[in-house]
């Protein structure tokens, strides 16, 4: 995570106010302040409120957008350890814990070789059942998951039981965020 950066934006840019989700247009010359980008997307305070960013409109802030490096496995198959990292580089935009150490994935499959090609199922929750935020990071985890090579298709599915609770966390996210 980088320091608190202020930028000036290179063109109007769509955004998602935080915790809300309600999408926005941040002018073209409108000065942010970027307070995390992880994972390719970027968190910014605008006129008092807080507001996410896609990566794919990273030059919107005079960023480069996040670049995928994967190695593409030659016999066919999706790689359960990209399919891992790529859900590390998730994030809830108020939180700088990726989804996978805050213990929002409850359950991760790979199917290869299906009548739809190879399939990736994930259950998955959020900190909190009011989020409104929820469907931008279940969006962002499967829109991750669908640039793993050989990957066909991303079910990605919410579930609220059991509720997340602290203990979910990993000791590494726990550290990160001051609870150990």
């Amino acid at each position: 995570m980088q320091e608190r950066e202020v930028v000036l934006t290179k063109r109007e840019v769509e955004a998602r106010l935080v915790p809300t989700g309600t999408e926005i247009m941040i002018p073209s010359d409108t000065f942010v302040t970027i307070t995390q980008s992880l994972g390719g997307s970027f968190t910014v305070a605008v006129n008092g409120n807080l507001a996410r960013i896609e990566g794919h409109n990273a030059d919107a802030l005079g960023k480069k957008p996040l670049e995928s490096s994967f190695d593409t496995p030659e016999d066919g198959t999706v790689n359960e350890n990209q399919v891992w990292e790529a859900m590390k580089n998730c994030y809830d935009p108020e939180i700088p814990v990726n989804v996978v150490d805050l213990g929002l994935i409850y359950d991760c499959r790979i199917e290869n070789g299906t009548e739809d090609g190879n399939h990736v199922y994930v259950l998955m929750t959020l900190t909190a059942a009011g989020c409104g935020m929820g469907p931008v990071i279940t969006e962002d985890v499967k829109t991750k998951l669908e640039h793993v090579p050989n990957v066909d298709k991303v079910t990605v599915e919410l579930t609220f039981d059991p509720p997340w609770n602290n203990d979910m966390l990993t000791d590494e996210a726990k550290l990160e965020l001051g609870m150990l």
